[in-house]
């Protein structure tokens, strides 16, 4: 079932998108068998989890951290993480640049901004974020570490589809204009993660970038299998 559900999935991907197979709370032999339908890009929220699952499963997986991140819980994940979607304060992008330097690495991260109408959503505004890169950029030796990719967001969870998609505009609206004031010529700012399994469709017409989709591909979440994290 999970390779035709993917293959299903990949069929309706926009060209220029990646598809991150959302696997949080699902057993290691899903992304198995996810893995051996081709699939090398995998999505956790869950810092232990995912050192686990990344113990067990082959190496060439491309690892990225979707959920609000802790900033103890970095070290779990910061030697083998490829992109960290969730970045919501100044303290935890130190706390991932503290982290990198141990394993002599560069981290991939993206801004998560709030978009959303729920208040129960994590996520920077536009004067949050603009003071956290002011102080990168002033202070660029200390987070050489570390490399602000793109911005991310979670649309609210309705069946207004023209909410939804007034909220990925408005995210599309600050990559803009992030990438204008702080990123101007920097090629390496250019992704933008928005989209799940209810909505991905909506979110790649309006530029999106990475789109986040699990209960489409494994599933519903089972939360029965016990989280460390």
């Amino acid at each position: 079932m999970i390779q035709e559900n993917l293959s299903r999935v990949r069929a309706t991907v926009a060209e220029g998108v990646r598809l991150v197979a959302v696997s949080k709370t699902k057993p290691v032999g899903d992304l198995q068998e996810a893995y051996s339908a081709g699939q090398r890009l995998f999505g956790e929220n869950k810092a232990l989890e995912m050192r686990d699952k990344h113990e067990q499963l082959p190496k060439d997986i491309e690892w990225h951290f979707i959920g609000h991140l802790q900033t103890n819980k970095v070290k779990y994940i910061a030697g083998f993480v490829s992109l960290i979607h969730s970045i919501d304060s100044l303290a935890l992008l130190q706390a991932v640049e503290k982290e990198a330097v141990k394993h002599d690495r560069v981290i991939d991260c993206l801004l998560q901004f709030h978009i959303a109408t729920e208040e129960t959503k994590f996520g920077l505004d536009m004067e949050e974020a603009r003071a956290l890169l002011d102080e990168v950029r002033q202070h660029a030796e200390a987070f050489s570490h570390v490399r602000i990719v793109g911005v991310m967001g979670m649309a609210t969870n309705t069946d207004d589809r023209d909410l939804i998609r007034r909220e990925f505009r408005t995210l599309k609206g600050v990559f803009d204009a992030l990438r204008s004031s702080y990123f101007d010529g920097a090629e390496s700012f250019c992704e933008i993660s928005m989209g799940m399994s209810g909505d991905y469709l909506i979110a790649q017409e309006e530029g999106s970038t990475l789109v986040r989709v699990g209960s489409a591909i494994f599933g519903a979440r089972n939360y029965a299998v016990p989280l460390n994290d």
